[in-house]
């Protein structure tokens, strides 16, 4: 990692004309590389990545509440909580019925 000796800013990697350089994006500051000190890291992240899948036959790890079912009248049922919107809003809890599996939400 290389920085601009003007700002200390981090030199950002370029290519212009079929050189490699390292700018300073505060400055303009370009210093001449060679490809042995680029460095290059690309993720790979799958559209799943983020999505919790809660299986219906996996419940055992979920805590249980005592909540009544709308659908069966069971007086229990597991909940996990999820942030639905923005940091600022409040999350939403998710309740799943442990003996019918309805599953319903509060916000």
């Amino acid at each position: 990692m290389h920085f601009c000796p003007k700002y200390g800013h981090r030199m950002v990697a370029k290519s212009e004309k079929g050189k490699r350089r390292l700018i300073c994006a505060k400055c303009g500051y370009t210093e001449s590389t060679g490809k042995s000190h680029m460095v290059e890291e690309k993720l790979k992240k799958k559209p799943m990545d983020e999505v919790v899948v809660i299986d219906k036959k996996s419940q055992d790890a979920l805590p249980i509440i005592k909540a009544k079912c709308g659908k069966c009248g069971n007086e229990e049922a597991v909940w996990w909580i999820k942030q639905m919107r923005s940091g600022d809003e409040p999350p939403t809890i998710f309740y799943r019925c442990t003996k019918c599996k309805h599953t319903w939400r509060q916000y």
